[in-house]
Parts: C-alpha cells; sequence; structure tokens
C-alpha cells in the first residue's frame, strides 16, 4: 500500500488523516532518511489526534509526550540515537506501550524503528517515507497485525 503526498503540507495533511484514526495502544513506527518528512508527518498526526501542545522532533531528549484534552497522551520517540532494542527497553519503551494500552490510552509515534527492531511491539504499523522530488514523498504502508492493516486499508485511497 502507497500514497503519494506533493508537498509539506500534504504530508501534514495526511497525517492528520492518520491522527483522528487512531486508537489506544496504536503504534506507529515511521522510517526514512533525514528529511525525508516523518517529523512533519508526526506534526499532522499529533494534531489529528487532539495533541494540545505543539510537536518538535525530539532527536535529542529521546521522547516527547503530548497531552489531548481527555488526558490521553501521545508518545513521540527517536531512536536516532539508540543502537539497540534493549536501550529503548532501558529507557521504557515497555512501560510506554503499556501505558498506552490502558485508560485513558495512547498511541505511540516511533521515528527510526529500524534502530530498535527486536524491541518492538509485533502489532504495528510502519510507514516508509522517501523523498521523491523536492517536496514530494512516497509513504509505504507495512502493517503487522489485524487492527495495522485495518488502519491502512482506512488511509490509503
Amino acid at each position: 500500500m502507497r500514497f503519494l503526498t506533493h508537498s509539506a503540507l500534504e504530508t501534514r495533511e495526511f497525517g492528520i488523516r492518520l491522527g483522528e484514526r487512531l486508537a489506544a495502544g496504536d503504534v506507529l513506527c515511521l522510517s526514512g532518511e533525514l528529511g525525508s518528512g516523518k517529523t512533519t508527518l508526526t506534526q499532522g498526526i499529533a494534531a489529528g489526534w487532539g495533541a494540545l501542545d505543539p510537536v518538535s522532533s525530539p532527536t535529542f531528549v529521546l521522547v516527547n509526550e503530548y497531552t489531548r484534552a481527555d488526558g490521553a497522551r501521545l508518545w513521540h520517540l527517536d531512536c536516532y540515537r539508540l543502537a539497540t532494542g534493549a536501550e529503548a527497553l532501558a529507557l521504557g519503551l515497555d512501560d510506554l506501550i503499556d501505558a498506552a494500552q490502558a485508560r485513558p490510552g495512547g498511541a505511540l509515534v516511533i521515528e527510526w524503528p529500524e534502530h530498535i527492531l527486536e524491541a518492538l511491539p509485533a502489532e504495528r504499523l510502519t510507514i516508509r517515507l522517501q523523498a521523491t522530488e523536492a517536496e514530494s514523498r512516497l509513504l509505504t504502508f507495512e502493517p503487522r497485525g489485524a487492527r495495522a492493516s485495518a488502519l491502512a486499508q482506512d488511509l490509503t485511497p
């Protein structure tokens, strides 16, 4: 499953559509080179999900937490500086996954998931972002599990 955006605005708008569909416990993995649009997509996801806070890249802090009016949380992890899944687990990845599934619930967006593959949950939606032109991005969906497959199907035209 693939989707092409033609500008940063379209990438963000796609993220809004995705964020509106997130459910408690969803895990999104965003993979792509530097500058491929992962943070732009996350900004849209957070806006569609209802985050009250502006989104920035957590490259230096590793994880940002955003809240919604109902108390749900969205965690945005940047694993660029991590080398293994063991490092992610030591930083509390399992705790974040558990918290996302508990009430009021939340979701996780993980950038650079390829750095922590062995620590990722089995059920997840991976979106690979690839720059095809200056502003265009090809988004390729790799769902794992029933919920991720349903989410991907709902998003593709």
